[in-house]
């Protein structure tokens, strides 16, 4: 186990990685763990604690815009903002529960270094589109700022977007300026059995390509929606959510229905319903709690979603559902080994990646987390990391090997 520096503030930070960067040492950077069993395993000489690197320093609700040190909480600043009416639109997952944690333990540094949006994604964005600024310490020591507290003036390279999914290999974010937005007062999800993955397919494409405004569709076969709240005992469905003022939710609700006219039959799940459930699918809660059991994360095109996510599912014994319209797959597979070549081949037609998001330890580092990266883009990526670690201290390996 390796050496625990606490930092209270980025001077402390700096102080830290130029001491280790003149030793030769190595830093993990880490905030309450709840993000260190993705990626490949760790092998630091020194864990950098940024715990107490917390407090929210700018919330301006009127502006619409919110600033917080690494260290906070997520589950702080999603109360602080819900009590005014706001959210983190991007909706960002909870690992705590797939990974075998407790939930609600992840801080905004985390979040931010982890990119991991949920089923709003496909009308929102991700993570990084609503980062508007961030600070940092570069694998070098020195300190910088990118990026500010509006969009307007947010000019030169847009860094924050680089260092967000990074996993922390470029940078220690220190603090982080989001854009946040209203919360809709309503919201409903209309649920339809579907007899096939291609009907399935065909409701997700005729949903997203009408006016209704669609801000989570996902696709549950038997067996996993019948995990999810609300669900009990269900067959293979479509879930499709929509929010808002409710005479808009009310209208668009009508359209959709005309949508799916035929494709089996429909229901309608009120708000304190729907939203369980969209937390549920957003955390992988069908998988949650399954010891050792490979959990995969592909990202594909929408329209092969489901079809893949059955092949999968059936050519490996395990489960599969998707979200983002299709664009998203969770596989689970039946023991602790991860198939990547398997994975990765069914995947390749389509195109798109699939990052091994759960596995013990010894599966993690004997394979490729990751995407393997083809010759242009790996020269690229290292000389990017080159540019802000070139010493190579800041969790080096977390993402690929030798960088």
């Amino acid at each position: 186990m390796s050496d625990i520096i606490a930092a209270r503030d980025e001077q402390e930070v700096a102080e830290t990685v130029r001491t280790a960067l003149g030793a030769g040492k190595t830093l993990e950077v880490r905030g309450h763990g709840s993000q260190q069993a993705l990626g490949r395993p760790s092998q630091t000489d020194l864990t950098l604690d940024l715990s107490a690197l917390s407090g929210v320093t700018l919330y301006e609700p009127e502006e619409l815009v919110l600033s917080a040190r690494a260290g906070t909480p997520r589950a702080d600043i999603e109360e602080m903002v819900a009590a005014r009416g706001q959210m983190l639109a991007f909706e960002p997952m909870d690992t705590g529960p797939l990974l075998g944690g407790a939930a609600g333990r992840g801080t905004i540094g985390g979040m931010f270094a982890v990119n991991l949006a949920g089923p709003r994604r496909i009308s929102h964005g991700a993570v990084r589109d609503h980062a508007l600024g961030i600070k940092a310490v570069s694998g070098r020591g020195e300190p910088f700022k990118s990026g500010g507290r509006v969009v307007k003036n947010v000019t030169g390279y847009d860094l924050p977007r680089l260092m967000a999914g990074a996993f922390g290999t470029l940078c220690i974010a220190t603090e982080i300026t989001l854009k946040v937005l209203p919360r809709p007062p309503m919201e409903e999800t209309v649920i339809a059995r579907v007899a096939s993955p291609a009907e399935a397919a065909a409701a997700l494409s005729a949903a997203m390509g009408s006016s209704c405004e669609v801000s989570g569709a996902a696709f549950l076969p038997e067996g996993v929606a019948g995990r999810l709240p609300g669900l009990s005992g269900s067959p293979a469905l479509v879930a499709l959510r929509m929010e808002g003022v409710p005479p808009s939710v009310s209208a668009r609700r009508a359209m959709l229905l005309k949508v799916l006219a035929g494709i089996g039959r429909a229901e309608v799940l009120e708000t304190e319903t729907s939203r369980p459930l969209w937390q549920a699918v957003r955390d992988v809660i069908p998988f949650a709690g399954a010891g050792e059991r490979a959990v995969w994360r592909l990202s594909t095109q929408p329209k092969a979603g489901p079809e893949l996510a059955a092949k999968l599912a059936a050519d490996l014994g395990g489960e599969a559902y998707c979200d983002w319209a299709g664009g998203l797959i969770w596989l689970c597979l039946p023991g602790e080994a991860a198939h990547a070549d398997h994975v990765r081949a069914a995947l390749a037609p389509f195109g798109g990646h699939a990052t091994l998001i759960r596995a013990s330890a010894a599966e993690r580092a004997r394979t490729a987390v990751f995407q393997p990266l083809d010759g242009a883009l790996a020269a690229l990526t290292k000389r990017v990391k080159e540019s802000f670690d070139p010493g190579l201290v800041l969790n080096p390996g977390r993402m690929h090997a030798g960088m």
